[in-house]
């Protein structure tokens, strides 16, 4: 992969899905679910980890307007053109189940930008490196939870779900990760900086594995939202004096591969390919990644960094063309399969 400049992750979805067609049946959505939500843990953590603190200060506020707004806006762009184009195509998909398809797919993968990014030394100006580890590794919250929420409308047709509310919901979820994230990340620097494991200093690697876990359940189980608890803890532990660090950024480096691999293969055996091959999903599925690579996203960086008059004319422009998506939409796809989504197989194809 590396050799021929190919992504080497798309290599690994590659064979899932030959091994998926005849060798191995796997079918299993909550598997694979369960699976991405551990892959995404390490994966965000290793990524807040390896990001200063120092090289995000200066672009703190662009970055989390396009993590936010530019996600909710990407997914509105995309939510309103399915509904148009499925009517057109004789598919008449609902506005909400739109909106739910267009949400899945709205957040860019941090697993390819971080490693395009950090193996291809583009030597970036304007800050452009730390603003996009910046958004791919805190926009995954704001996808999942407009995924879940759409979930619920669609599976309850409207009933009991109020704008206001849903909104309320979202603050608490950030305010309540962020405080947690910030907060077990702090207990884990302590925790590694005072504890003495003389015999084995790999159980440094296995202590803080267990806190990276321990940061996302927590977090859901309060009500918060347990992807940003992660990359903020991973944020701390990156920034703060920590002792092992270099074996600990060594294990978590082939660690995160480890899981982005593992993710990809469970997806590739979960896709059906005979289904990708259906004219509907070739067709709105082409049409859906065209007008996101050069309408949705374009249109909503350049909206978000509007307000922010330092940036050129051709930074605003890459910002817009490194919305690089990943393993992450697959994983978000599963949960209108799992909640019983009519249209859940189409979403997931898609």
């Amino acid at each position: 992969a590396y050799r021929f400049g190919a992504p080497a992750l798309l290599l690994f979805l590659g064979v899932g899905m030959l091994f998926g067609l005849n060798v191995i049946d796997f079918q299993s959505f909550e598997i694979t679910q369960m699976i991405g939500m551990l892959a995404l843990c390490i994966i965000l953590f290793s990524g807040g980890m390896d990001t200063k603190f120092a090289e995000i200060r200066p672009i703190l506020g662009p970055g989390v307007v396009l993590a936010t707004v530019g996600v909710a806006l990407t997914a509105l762009l995309c939510g309103v053109f399915i509904h148009l184009l499925s009517g057109w195509i004789g598919m008449a998909l609902s506005l909400p189940v739109s909106l739910l398809l267009a949400s899945t797919m709205a957040s860019t993968d941090s697993a390819s930008v971080f490693s395009i990014l950090r193996t291809k030394k583009q030597g970036l100006r304007e800050n452009l490196r730390p603003l996009l580890e910046l958004e791919s590794g805190s926009n995954d919250p704001m996808a999942y939870m407009l995924t879940i929420v759409l979930v619920t409308v669609v599976t309850s047709a409207g009933e009991g779900v109020s704008l206001g509310a849903s909104i309320m919901k979202f603050v608490i979820q950030m305010a309540v990760g962020s405080a947690l994230g910030y907060g077990i990340g702090r207990l884990a620097v302590f925790t590694i900086n005072r504890i003495n494991i003389k015999n084995n200093t790999s159980l440094y690697s296995i202590l803080l594995l267990a806190f990276v876990f321990f940061s996302f359940s927590f977090t859901t189980l309060v009500w918060g939202n347990g992807y940003l608890a992660v990359y903020i803890t991973g944020l701390v532990v990156g920034n703060y004096k920590l002792a092992h660090r270099g074996h600990l950024v060594s294990f978590f480096d082939g660690f995160t591969w480890l899981a982005q691999i593992i993710m990809f293969l469970t997806i590739g055996l979960l896709v059906n390919s005979n289904e990708l091959l259906d004219p509907e999903v070739l067709i709105l599925g082409g049409a859906v990644a065209a007008f996101m690579i050069l309408v949705a996203r374009p249109l909503s960086v350049m909206l978000c960094l509007a307000p922010f008059r330092r940036f050129t004319t051709k930074a605003r422009l890459y910002v817009s063309w490194v919305g690089l998506r990943g393993a992450v939409p697959i994983i978000f796809a599963t949960y209108p399969i799992v909640a019983g989504v009519e249209n859940g197989g189409l979403i997931f194809n898609v």
